[in-house]
């Protein structure tokens, strides 16, 4: 096929530019996924070798896309040997398969945030540090910075200029000798590590510096100084690095991403190639309109322009409420407006904010019309807590020094060890240098009771290990979820909250099958390396028609036919922190370019005259965000008045505060979409009393007094 084929002149430029360093400067909408993988797609077909290809996204979902995109233009036998992979995954797969050279072994374990703040907190306890005062989450922030800034332990205590940061560097000491006494790396580690290997080691770096001839790296903009690090490292030799990104969407610099990094390209690389890629395929002129106008407002920038060939489509409504309620109520009964008018369906619309708090008003207000949502950015699969503690049982049989993780399912399901034999345990570990496991079986470990109920759990956990790659997966899963009785506890327990997680752990099966069919290397050690590189980027899959509630943050990189951005409101967006730092405002600015080109048809602009937050009534200007805007990319003033007025009079149905203490059972009540129906069911008193109302072949549907847009029967 030719690769070539519906590329624009800047999408095409971009992609027959193959040698030496190039900058794609890509707008939102643009097609940057279709230029990288059209470019690696047309080096393969002009003899470069896929082993020679290295190209770096920020999630697994993404690498996986691209490979598959990539596959399918060119034939699996090229596609599968190239390298496709996040960050942290090469870091993996490179520290793997060196991870002697370092001080590990390669079936070290992946800590993710709770697993390591879990080995902060022993450490807190070691060093007799009070931890209501220096917080496990702050310590771990702290030493997270520290190695993205790529310092060790021995550097930050070498550096410490304050009483607080060498008590950080005593931390992060004691954290990284524990973690290696578990033969565990936590995330940081996974880049930091990769680049101490690649620096510390001339064979290593040398192979991999030849290896990979081009380098491709997708979302520059949200690199970090080890990242940079890594890249600048490894293109070295060859020069041929391809960075994709757009400093107008860096928003992540608080976790660490650099946008002087993408900012700062040509300075890196002198006879860089700069291409711009400026033509949205996603969203209409008025859209586009709006943030470029919010957009030009920092100083901070490359200069561009996003156009569409789309049409102006319709101009952005903004809605003002009397508080979050009102606001909530509105795109409620917006979104049920266009899902009759414009026979719409739910996945279509997306409502954006913030800050995570905001989404209570929100939740409620979809609940109260009864329209399908989902929270996206909730919590993973793999963080629910039965899938942790099958994937404990497995970490530990595949690495038996993981004190963390054996702690962690030594009593579950509950066989009588308390936490006091439990620390003995890991205490006789460390002392006589041994796995964790293999404490549990020394019988002058302890004394008394606890003698029988360990041996009966190490022998369970040896006749495990027996099983470790000699049978499938799932095979060794389910007899783990039988024979320790963590599928007979929850059995008994009879809940719903059990039969869910029964549910969970079905679904976990169905994943460790797909594993023991498809995958090529079927060692344990591949798999919990696959699920512990997960992340929270990874989730947002299909579940059914709902309409998404995220924050903006969370929407990079997603679209939807309509979006509300909520709270836009001086101090909520932009943020509090924002408003005296130009900095920070100017993220706060490229977050709401961010939210504005998520949508595609229709864009909502929605704030609060007042708004309930964490305990407290607060009165906030109108977000400088609007402003920014065009006047002619929002209907007039008059036009907004008038929207306003419509949904007032429509609030007018709605109970009056005098009248709620008067609905009793049986009232006669009607709803402008369901009809005449009946008070069946009355649950509290006062505004928030809960109306449960029965409309004959709709069903009960469930109200707040306050805003029940209902009126009296005649």
């Amino acid at each position: 096929m030719n690769v070539l084929q519906d590329l624009n002149p800047a999408q095409r430029e971009a992609v027959l530019h193959t040698e030496g360093p190039l900058l794609i400067l890509a707008g939102a909408g643009s097609g940057k996924t279709k230029v990288l993988t059209t470019r690696i797609a047309y080096m393969l077909e002009q003899g470069a070798d896929p082993d020679s290809i290295l190209a770096i996204t920020f999630t697994n979902k993404s690498a996986r896309e691209m490979k598959h995109r990539i596959e399918r233009m060119v034939g699996a036998d090229k596609g599968r040997k190239l390298w496709v992979s996040t960050f942290h995954a090469m870091g993996n797969r490179i520290l793997r398969r060196h991870s002697q050279k370092l001080g590990f072994e390669s079936n070290f374990a992946i800590y993710d945030r709770d697993d390591s703040l879990k080995l902060l907190k022993t450490v807190l306890k070691d060093l007799d540090l009070d931890p209501k005062k220096y917080t496990p989450r702050a310590m771990l922030s702290a030493i997270s910075d520290l190695k993205n800034q790529f310092k060790t332990a021995k550097m930050a205590t070498e550096t410490a200029l304050d009483y607080y940061a060498e008590l950080v560097a005593k931390v992060y000491s004691e954290y990284t000798r524990k973690l290696k006494a578990a033969n565990a790396l936590d995330f940081d580690d996974l880049l930091l590590m990769q680049l101490r290997l690649l620096k510390e080691n001339d064979d290593v770096r040398e192979y991999y510096q030849q290896k990979f001839q081009y380098l491709f790296v997708d979302e520059y903009q949200d690199t970090n100084y080890v990242q940079y690090l890594l890249v600048r490292l490894l293109a070295s030799k060859h020069r041929n690095l391809a960075v994709v990104g757009d400093p107008d969407q860096s928003i992540y610099g608080w976790r660490g991403a650099n946008m002087r990094n993408i900012m700062d390209f040509e300075k890196d690389y002198p006879d860089a190639k700069v291409i711009t890629l400026e033509q949205n395929y996603r969203s209409t002129g008025y859209i586009l309109k709006a943030a470029n106008g919010v957009i030009d407002n920092n100083m901070d920038r490359k200069e561009k322009n996003l156009w569409t060939d789309k049409g102006q489509g319709r101009q952005l409504k903004v809605y003002e409420g009397q508080d979050e309620n009102h606001e909530a109520w509105f795109i409620a009964n917006e979104i049920e407006k266009l899902m009759k008018k414009e026979e719409r369906i739910f996945g279509d619309f997306a409502a954006l904010y913030r800050t995570n708090a905001q989404s209570r008003a929100l939740e409620k207000a979809m609940i109260r019309q009864n329209i399908p949502y989902r929270i996206y950015g909730g919590t993973s699969f793999y963080a629910r807590k039965e899938i942790k503690d099958m994937l404990a049982y497995l970490q530990v049989l595949n690495n038996p020094y993981d004190f963390i993780n054996l702690s962690r399912i030594i009593n579950v399901p509950k066989r009588g060890i308390g936490a006091a034999t439990v620390e003995k345990i890991l205490a006789y570990a460390l002392l006589h240098d041994v796995s964790a496991l293999e404490a549990v079986g020394s019988l002058d470990t302890v004394g008394g009771g606890p003698k029988n109920k360990l041996l009966a759990f190490y022998t369970m956990m040896q006749d495990f290990q027996r099983q470790v790659d000699q049978v499938p997966l799932t095979t060794l899963v389910e007899d783990i979820m039988n024979k320790t009785g963590y599928l007979m506890e929850l059995r008994a327990e009879g809940t719903t909250e059990a039969v869910n997680r029964i549910e969970n752990l079905q679904e976990f099966l169905s994943e460790t099958l797909e594993f023991d069919r498809h995958a090529e290397d079927k060692r344990l050690e591949e798999f919990l390396a696959a699920t512990s590189l997960y992340t929270d980027l990874d989730s947002g899959g299909d579940e059914g028609d709902k309409i998404t509630l995220m924050t903006l943050h969370a929407a990079k990189g997603l679209e939807f036919p309509v979006v509300f951005l909520a709270g836009l409101e001086e101090g909520i967006f932009p943020h509090q922190r924002a408003l005296y730092e130009e900095d920070e405002m100017e993220e706060e600015r490229r977050l709401c370019y961010v939210g504005l080109t998520r949508g595609m048809e229709r864009v909502y602009l929605t704030r609060a005259w007042q708004r309930n937050m964490y305990g407290m009534t607060k009165y906030n200007q109108a977000s400088r965000f609007i402003d920014e805007i065009p006047k002619d990319c929002i209907k007039s003033s008059f036009e907004r008045k008038k929207e306003q007025k419509k949904l007032k009079n429509h609030e007018k149905e709605g109970a009056t505060v005098g009248e709620i203490s008067d609905f009793l059972l049986g009232d006669r009540l009607i709803h402008a979409k369901f009809g005449e129906g009946t008070v069946v069911k009355t649950t509290g008193t006062g505004p928030q009393m809960e109306l449960s109302i029965a409309f004959p072949g709709q069903g009960i549907k469930i109200f707040i007094a306050e805003y029940a847009p209902v009126r009296r029967a005649d």
